[in-house]
């Protein structure tokens, strides 16, 4: 299992947690997800590699902006 930390700008609320939760939980490999409006901060636990290319991707697709911290 590793453990990746994002920071996610312009996430306001508990829709927009749902959001990123929902495209981040569709990459292969993720097994748990941890979203925080209020922090900005995404937490993505993972059961084998996962790129940080595609986590970032899926925080855009959700319509937010993220960095590996």
């Amino acid at each position: 299992m590793s453990t990746t930390e994002y920071q996610v700008t312009g996430m306001t609320c508990g829709h927009c947690e749902m959001s990123v939760r929902e495209e981040v939980g569709q990459i292969a490999g993720v097994e748990g997800i941890d979203v925080s409006a209020q922090s900005g901060k995404l937490v993505v636990t993972a059961s084998s590699p996962v790129a940080d290319a595609d986590i970032l991707a899926a925080v855009d697709e959700a319509g937010y902006s993220a960095v590996r911290v």
